[in-house]
């Protein structure tokens, strides 16, 4: 065999060596597709169930409060309770008639009120106590004193999703979820659980988030969501009038946002 040859022969070897080094080697063998049951495994049932219980805390969950005073009715006059609001955390004087535009004072221990939240559909009585939350509770009756409230629409109707009435949300001025008084509150422990009737305060997941905005309970069974977070200041319960709440609710259809909220007409605030 000729020089010549056997170079052609080496060249041609070495050609085919280097396509198969670059070239993927063709499957021989399709790959098996996993079996899809109905059961899932443990931890994927866990992380499941964990999305869901944090899903459904983020129902109240006020994403982003608001920094207005606008809205409601700033200049009526005070509730039936007639006396002034006291001077504010950061030292300026409320009078009476005005809403604060910083922190109240909290309610003095032991201390009790009557606020009634009057609506299309009936009035609310709701007994505030100021030994659940005292700075909530002080926050909470001091705008209803000035009329903040007045006029503002329960904007937020949410539904669990096995279909059971979670909360009606009102008191946000701007009706979409992110309005508030211009000022947040302290955060105050929770010692109480919840359930149905339970009146309590919206906030963001930042700390010291609370504003105007509230909620009531309308199911004993939110408890077991609501008592996963554990960080709404409760503020007293519906004494009177949660036939009231349901109507509200049923009259939105249970939806998120409601395209027509039941609103408050007018708030007043009793003693005790």
């Amino acid at each position: 065999m000729s020089n010549s040859s056997r170079g052609k022969r080496r060249r041609g070897a070495q050609q085919k060596a280097a396509q198969s080094a670059t070239t993927p080697a063709k499957a021989t063998e399709p790959v098996q597709a996993t079996a899809v049951t109905s059961r899932l495994p443990v931890v994927p049932w866990l992380v499941a169930g964990a999305i869901a219980v944090v899903a459904l805390i983020a129902i109240l969950v006020v994403f982003k409060p608001g920094t207005g005073t606008g809205g409601a009715a700033a200049s009526a006059s005070p509730g039936a309770s007639g006396s002034a609001v006291a001077a504010g955390a950061s030292g300026s004087a409320v009078a009476a008639g005005a809403c604060p535009t910083a922190q109240p004072p909290a309610l003095p221990a032991g201390e009790t009120r009557t606020v009634t939240l009057n609506t299309p559909k009936g009035a609310i009585v709701i007994k505030v106590e100021a030994d659940l939350s005292p700075i909530a509770a002080g926050n909470f009756v001091a705008l209803a004193s000035c009329g903040f409230y007045d006029g503002t629409g329960f904007h937020r109707t949410p539904t669990l999703q096995d279909g059971t009435p979670f909360v009606i949300q009102g008191g946000d001025p701007l009706g979409n979820g992110q309005g508030g008084p211009g000022y947040t509150i302290t955060d105050e422990p929770v010692t109480t659980p919840y359930k149905r009737g339970t009146v309590a305060m919206a906030r963001s997941a930042a700390p010291n988030s609370v504003g105007s905005q509230f909620f009531i309970v309308l199911d004993d069974k939110d408890g077991d969501i609501l008592g996963q977070a554990n960080s709404y200041q409760i503020i007293g319960n519906v004494t009177s009038g949660m036939e009231v709440a349901d109507a509200i609710y049923q009259a939105s259809a249970g939806a998120e946002l409601p395209a027509n909220p039941i609103k408050i007409t007018t708030a007043t605030v009793t003693n005790p």
